[in-house]
């Protein structure tokens, strides 16, 4: 099997102000307007360029991953089956996408990216935050505990 690399990228901070909107409406906030383009000129910098960009059709995701679509290049799709979906059900997702690419973006949602990581990589961490990004890479098999955490970037590391 070739080597396959992993992102794992939690959407942008959302906005709360529209009460009548369902969660899967919610739009990004000014924040999160700030920090996707941020992260997505931060992994360009770090010449990361995703064969595949997969991402959940809730809005806030879809717009975060526009960002990294419109820096990053490759191919964007969303899914459905993203949006509120367990850590085991992001993993066949993920087994699925890699029979066709090597290097996949998977734009999402807590709890299940943070727990995605941690059931994969070899690092745990306690929680991404918005606009967070794992890097993973898997030079055997895609399948648990066995990627190597690349990095963890977040707009927080770099805001004083």
């Amino acid at each position: 099997m070739p080597e396959k690399t992993l992102y794992i990228a939690r959407h942008a901070k959302s906005s709360w102000d529209d009460m009548s909107l369902s969660d899967f409406e919610r739009p990004l906030n000014k924040r999160g307007k700030r920090d996707a383009p941020f992260m997505a000129a931060l992994l360009k910098d770090k010449g990361i360029k995703p064969d595949l960009i997969l991402s959940s059709p809730a809005r806030r995701a879809k717009t975060t991953a526009k960002y990294y679509h419109e820096a990053l290049g490759g191919e964007l799709r969303f899914d459905e089956r993203i949006y509120e979906a367990s850590a085991m059900s992001l993993l066949y997702l993920i087994q699925e996408a890699f029979e066709k690419v090597d290097t996949l973006m998977l734009v999402g949602h807590n709890p299940g990216l943070t727990a995605l990581n941690n059931m994969l990589s070899n690092k745990s961490i306690y929680n991404i935050p918005t606009a967070g990004v794992v890097g993973i890479i898997f030079k055997e098999e895609v399948a648990l505990h066995k990627g190597k955490q690349l990095f963890f970037e977040y707009p927080k590391k770099y805001q004083q």
